[in-house]
């Protein structure tokens, strides 16, 4: 068999982590069995659907690394990928259904519905429902004919079983009372999740269904409406939620769900990937830090567990770090600059991306962020610093901070040479001599350089910042103590 597989995000939000996580599946299983990846669009909900989502999607699954073969902004043989310019197809399927009896016309009303499920709950009995409140079929006819609109539902066979075997999940049954004769065209003449996801996924040929757990109650209807349509059915994957370290549901709660909070906050789109790849799947070695190619190479739909996955920031952060701390330290600084620039608001000249590349290697060493390290260097690139309130306030209001500051201007005055190792011993002598702690002595001058309790190594950066603009800001600082 010829795998085809598809991600098809509805734009109604930004990309979610677990929705990512969806689409590195896909893509991970078209590109290990030599298949395609077909992404569309399920923007029926037109209300719900923007622009604005769409585009992030698509710079989201960039973003990550994911290509696909066809479809949205990759062209195809089936026009658009967007299931709004689809729907004449999506009414097409509708009516044929309703002419050959296998769908029709509902009049039941919501009183009806509601009663239905009163007795369901009183008698223990399913609340699916049946059919049961539909007039006959002439008189159907007639209200139509009359101009009253109604949605079409499509009539489940019953008595009978579904059963499929879920690639993740095993073989699942359904007992077909508990599925509802479901809605496939409203009454507007706008097409339901189900029967356009269903049209596209025949019509496109694609053989397997890998989506999240939550649509899983859906795959009876899905499978009904296939073979009405005399299609072969897909083999169909549903994947685990992702939940929260409390174990619930992944929410907002949680933190950031969103893949664009990630990229903005400076995460690498390999660290994402890779953290990804491991909530649901054992690359069958023991094994956190696995790369794209032996993803590839080993990636398996039965190697996917059923159980829920954990989507822990603590474990993304720490992935992050490592894949950061990983890069050639020229890669590593040409992957700061942007991050300081945008901060600063403007561009570095020759002699700042000097500094900065001369710095980066200093800072990688505990890196886990971007944005974080652009944060720790910004202190190098602005003139005058600004002091963090709360670090000031910590460091600065003792008998030992002044003796600090005092001890480094002199040692530090007309020291030569200017490095990294002579500004070490100079300032280790202050502490000797005034037999302060390192972090006494120290952190003060961290301050008066830096603004912040949190910097690049001290001796490192008081190299970096140069002799004149530290000997500035030691006196800046010293005169704002009084």
């Amino acid at each position: 068999m010829t795998v085809r597989v598809r991600f098809a995000p509805s734009p109604t939000g930004y990309l979610h982590v677990g929705g990512a996580r969806t689409a590195l599946y896909n893509w991970l299983f078209a590109r290990s069995s030599g298949g395609t990846l077909i992404v569309r669009s399920d923007d029926t909900d037109r209300e719900r659907s923007s622009s604005e989502y769409a585009e992030d999607i698509l710079a989201s699954l960039r973003w990550l690394g994911l290509d696909w073969d066809e479809g949205i902004a990759a062209g195809g043989p089936h026009g658009d990928y967007r299931q709004s310019s689809r729907f004449a197809r999506y009414r097409q399927v509708a009516e044929d259904l309703v002419a050959r009896g296998l769908a029709y016309h509902s009049f039941v009303s919501p009183d009806q519905l509601d009663h239905l499920r009163a007795e369901a709950r009183a008698s223990g009995s399913s609340p699916a429902y049946d059919g049961r409140y539909e007039p006959e079929t002439g008189e159907a006819w007639s209200r139509l004919a009359a101009g009253e609109t109604a949605p079409i539902r499509f009539r489940i066979p019953r008595p009978g079983t579904t059963v499929f075997a879920d690639a993740v999940r095993g073989t699942v049954t359904f007992d077909n009372t508990q599925v509802d004769d479901f809605v496939v065209m409203r009454s507007d003449g706008s097409p339901t999740y189900h029967l356009a996801s269903t049209v596209d996924d025949v019509d496109y040929g694609v053989s397997h269904v890998v989506r999240g757990e939550d649509l899983l109650a859906s795959t009876p209807k899905h499978i009904a409406l296939t073979e009405a349509m005399g299609a072969e059915q897909a083999t169909y994957a549903h994947l685990s939620l992702l939940m929260g370290p409390d174990g619930k549901k992944l929410s907002k709660r949680h933190g950031h769900t969103a893949i664009q909070a990630y990229r903005d906050e400076g995460y690498l789109p390999e660290a994402m990937v890779n953290y990804l790849a491991l909530l649901g799947w054992s690359p069958g070695e023991d094994e956190t830090v696995v790369s794209l190619a032996d993803m590839i190479q080993r990636f398996d739909l039965d190697d996917v567990s059923k159980n829920p996955a954990i989507f822990d920031t603590d474990k993304l952060q720490w992935m992050s770090g490592v894949y950061l701390r990983a890069m050639d330290p020229e890669a590593f600084a040409a992957a700061v600059l942007p991050w300081v620039e945008a901060d600063l608001g403007r561009s570095l000249d020759g002699d700042e991306r000097a500094v900065l590349n001369g710095i980066a290697p200093h800072v990688q060493e505990r890196a886990k962020l971007l944005a974080e390290v652009a944060d720790q260097v910004q202190f190098l690139f602005v003139d005058p610093v600004t002091y963090d309130e709360a670090s000031w306030e910590k460091v600065m209001a003792t008998d030992e901070a002044s003796v600090a500051l005092d001890g480094a201007v002199s040692s530090l005055d007309g020291l030569e040479p200017w490095t990294i190792l002579a500004i070490e011993s100079a300032l280790r002598g202050v502490l000797a001599e005034h037999e302060l702690s390192a972090r006494k002595g120290l952190q003060p001058i961290r301050v008066a350089l830096s603004g912040s309790t949190v910097s690049p190594p001290l001796f490192e950066s008081i190299a970096a910042l140069g002799r004149g603009r530290t000997m500035e800001r030691l006196a800046a600082a010293r005169s704002r103590m009084g």
